[in-house]
């Protein structure tokens, strides 16, 4: 009993040692589709002022200049995007419930549903609030890797910012160098 499970756990861990292999970093934005104009995202956290999670629309308002998040009470808040400084995609791995679940039943073998996972997909917002004179980190949960990457790139192109890797910032202005008096 104790050989078959064990010969079990080494399967397993040989699946994931492959898949968790390094793999190179696409940075080509050619290939990615432009985003919506509004798409679904949950609202996480980081904005001065709102604590709470909300569901929701995420909008692009190019009249305005700005991201602006809406709720079926109407728009919460919007991020102009003068004031976006670093936009990055983020992916966690976490069990699901239904794993977590499964694993704590005291049965043989349970605790390997442990590993059922899923990957949630983050769009982080470093801001620099002009209203609050705060910088904040803003976080919205987007529903695939497909939408998540689209909406990094339309959004870098529209704030003008600079890419790095898979991310986009504002690079600092260059301090002015003054001449030295003769």
């Amino acid at each position: 009993m104790y050989r078959i499970l064990l010969i079990c756990l080494f399967a397993v861990a040989s699946v994931f040692s492959v898949a968790a292999q390094p793999r190179p970093i696409a940075s080509d934005t050619k290939n990615i589709k432009p985003a919506p104009a509004s798409f679904a995202a949950k609202y996480e956290g980081g904005m001065f002022g709102y604590s709470d999670k909300f569901d929701g629309t995420l909008s692009f308002d190019d009249v305005n200049e700005r991201l602006a998040f809406k709720t079926d009470k109407g728009e919460i808040f919007s991020i102009p995007y003068d004031s976006l400084l670093v936009v990055y995609p983020q992916s966690q791995s976490v069990s699901t419930t239904a794993g977590s679940v499964i694993s704590a039943i005291p049965v043989p073998g349970a605790g390997l549903a442990g590993f059922i996972r899923e990957k949630r997909r983050y769009l982080i917002l470093q801001i620099d609030d002009p209203d609050a004179d705060v910088r904040a980190a803003i976080n919205f949960k987007l529903e695939s890797k497909e939408l998540l990457d689209s909406v990094v790139a339309t959004l870098g192109a529209k704030a003008k910012l600079t890419q790095r890797g898979d991310a986009f910032f504002r690079p600092k202005p260059k301090p002015k160098q003054t001449p030295a008096p003769n």
